[in-house]
């Protein structure tokens, strides 16, 4: 029986080997040839892009999935800082954005979700419903109201027509919720006999209990808007107000080196918060499904 179970554990680590491995080396490779030159990754990658060419039968595509690079160089990443003032531009850009959004549906969400999860009111869990059917809407539902919206409040083109609508998003909301009903209802009576008021018991007792959860969303948050496309597509037509997350896409087949270098800086500010939040993140995703 011991036996049994032992090799189900190594089956069971090695499977997780294999899907930990198919998942890191995607972006180990992103990293490794970030610090190649132009002149290897061309030779590496052959033909890649040229897809119209390959499909006419006019020529082979080749690719040389090479892990360590011949010569390290910072070059492309000396490219992408220094003489491409549009990957900076549009990193500040992201970050006027996701920050606001990050920062406002996090208080947003803490105080709707209280007032959800701990103040009895008439209609609180028929609403609730609703708020949440708002979530399950992908936003290409939405897209058309929320373009008509947007237009007739003069916002389009505008930073706000990409903050305003991500602070009011209902996912904080849920995740936060699903916190404070796992805390005992004790704390807040106890609270309300010594004559706190639902601002104190929030503040002081609620907030610091669910700071796992504020933390994980916090992450999931960033994640999501950091890497949004169809938003900011669509509501802002100047480039020169486009989000990070639109840079990628406009990079030239011909300078892929300078790619793999942007790739590696995009993902930069990602992997940092969930390395700085990753003992809360994984509590926060543990706990979020506990209803107590």
């Amino acid at each position: 029986m011991e036996k049994n179970k032992l090799i189900a554990r190594l089956c069971l680590s090695a499977l997780l080997v294999v899907l930990a491995a198919v998942a890191l080396v995607p972006i180990a490779l992103t990293f490794t040839n970030s610090l190649m030159t132009e002149r290897e990754i061309g030779a590496n990658y052959g033909l890649l892009g040229e897809m119209t060419d390959v499909a006419a039968g006019g020529r082979d595509l080749f690719i040389n999935l090479k892990l360590l690079p011949d010569w390290l160089t910072l070059s492309q990443y000396g490219q992408v800082l220094i003489f491409n003032p549009a990957f900076l531009r549009m990193f500040w850009n992201s970050a006027g954005m996701v920050l606001p959004i990050v920062a406002g549906q996090t208080a947003v969400a803490s105080l709707s979700a209280y007032a959800f999860a701990r103040l009895r009111f008439r209609g609180r869990d028929k609403l609730f419903l609703v708020y949440l059917m708002t979530m399950l809407m992908p936003f290409q539902v939405t897209l058309v109201p929320n373009y008509i919206m947007i237009a007739r409040l003069g916002l389009l083109n505008k930073e706000a027509s990409i903050i305003l609508p991500g602070i009011f998003g209902a996912f904080g909301v849920f995740m936060l919720r699903q916190f404070m009903l796992h805390i005992p209802g004790t704390y807040t009576e106890a609270a309300k006999i010594d004559g706190a008021g639902h601002g104190t018991i929030f503040a002081r007792i609620i907030l610091p209990l669910v700071m796992p959860g504020v933390a994980s969303l916090t992450v999931l948050l960033f994640v999501d808007y950091w890497n949004m496309v169809e938003q900011p597509l669509i509501f802002l037509q100047d480039a020169f107000k486009q989000p990070l997350s639109l840079y990628l896409a406009h990079i030239n087949r011909t300078a892929r080196g300078i790619g793999f270098a942007a790739s590696v800086l995009y993902m930069t500010p990602m992997i940092l918060l969930y390395l700085y939040a990753e003992s809360y993140f994984v509590q926060g995703i543990q706990l979020s499904g506990i209803k107590g």
